[in-house]
């Protein structure tokens, strides 16, 4: 194994990353800006007043989503098993 297949990997393994969180990440962000700018025109400052909504909305997310990740996880990870020999020799 060169530096160039070991770059090669961790840049492909840290994209997979970013692509497969991406989703609840973006849900938590909208969802965190929407309460956000609800409670301040209502000028409601609690703070556990985001948890619920977050929780509730990543959660539904990652249900919806969960079969897709872990497909693109599965797949990643028998390619990576797959190349091992020709990465040692």
């Amino acid at each position: 194994m060169n530096a160039a297949d070991l770059s090669r990997l961790i840049a492909e393994s840290l994209y997979l990353v970013l692509w497969v969180s991406a989703p609840a990440l973006v849900v938590a962000m909208v969802t965190g800006l929407t309460v956000a700018v609800l409670s301040a025109a209502t000028q409601v400052q609690e703070q556990s007043l985001t948890f619920v909504p977050k929780v509730a909305l990543v959660s539904l997310t990652l249900a919806l989503v969960g079969g897709w990740m872990a497909t693109q996880l599965v797949g990643f990870t028998e390619q990576l098993w797959r190349s091992i020999p020709g990465l040692v020799g």
